[in-house]
């Protein structure tokens, strides 16, 4: 949520942020919402507020002028707008929202809102546009007769975490323009926002030995990691690190035996960085590095240790405990 601009600096600004997150704050939390008359808002335009002085003009004229074309004219284009006010308003109400909870990204990256639009009838839905709300960029779409549409809304997330997803609204102008109709729809899905990874990645930490190995402490090949090692005729394809081969062009392979005698930990305190978000952006690099590799590796953060594993799974689990340590 947005802070609240400065009160002194900004009084209007502050008492319509405050009342409008007052206001937010009283809608439900659901991922799915069917619209209503209860939950349906409708507003003139600035369009439809100069066509309703353009009337008042045309009704004033006609009857200081007598004029019956006149008053066909005035109450004609009143009755078309009633009319497109009424059929602005069935646009949006019996439509069915469903949002999909976004899956995990990284800081700087935009998380994807999937929101599906359903409609029941068998009249098609036009001019339909959603967005996040105060973003200004929307998106649009028509639904045809008892079919289904997606859209798509990118939101940018500020900070690393577990974050509740922000107010979306959905609005529809059709058919003259002259009526805003628009919902408020508040999700209860979160997004999970992992750190940025640190670019370019450092090197991997010299991994420790098992307890009882003859290994007092791991050693390095050529500068590789634990693990690696220079390959030989005969080794396995798939112990090849093939990602560095294409960069480099030296083949280099997993030894399963150093991995089984060698433990990586991935320390917080052995990061060689003062700042905790960056200490936290070269351990995500480092997950990312080591479960590339295919390496054996835990993770010690100030308040949380998780042990020594592989996979997908395990890579996910430190990832999460770096979002939200």
């Amino acid at each position: 949520m947005k802070p609240l601009p400065p009160p002194l600096r900004h009084p209007l600004a502050h008492v319509r942020a405050r009342l409008a997150r007052w206001w937010q704050s009283r809608l439900p939390l659901t991922d799915s919402v069917t619209l209503t008359q209860r939950n349906v808002y409708i507003l003139p335009t600035r369009a439809g507020l100069m066509l309703g002085v353009t009337l008042l003009v045309l009704l004033v004229s006609s009857i200081n002028y007598q004029l019956n074309l006149g008053y066909l004219l005035t109450f004609l284009l009143a009755g078309s707008a009633l009319v497109g006010m009424h059929v602005g308003h069935g646009t949006l109400r019996g439509l069915t929202l469903n949002l999909t909870a976004p899956d995990p990204i990284y800081l700087g990256a935009k998380a994807i809102l999937n929101v599906h639009l359903h409609n029941g009838r068998k009249r098609p839905r036009y001019g339909l546009g959603l967005a996040v709300l105060d973003a200004g960029q929307w998106a649009w779409t028509d639904v045809a007769g008892q079919a289904s549409s997606t859209v798509q809304l990118a939101y940018l997330p500020e900070r690393r975490g577990l974050h509740r997803l922000p107010t979306l609204t959905a609005e529809t102008r059709f058919p003259l323009g002259t009526f805003r109709v628009w919902t408020v729809w508040r999700p209860a899905a979160q997004v999970l926002v992992y750190p940025a990874p640190e670019v370019p990645a450092a090197p991997l930490p010299v991994g420790e030995a098992h307890e009882g190995s003859a290994h007092a402490s791991a050693t390095s090949v050529q500068g590789e990691p634990d693990g690696l090692r220079a390959y030989r005729r005969g080794d396995a394809l798939k112990t090849i690190v093939w990602k560095k081969a294409a960069k480099t062009g030296e083949l280099v392979s997993r030894d399963s035996q150093t991995l089984q005698q060698q433990t990586l930990w991935l320390d917080q305190q052995h990061t060689g960085l003062s700042q905790p978000e960056a200490q936290l952006s070269r351990l995500c690099a480092w997950v990312l590095q080591a479960d590339q590799l295919g390496l054996i590796y835990g993770l010690r953060l100030k308040h949380q240790n998780i042990a020594p594993a592989s996979g997908l799974a395990h890579q996910q689990r430190c990832l999460r405990a770096l979002a939200l340590a």
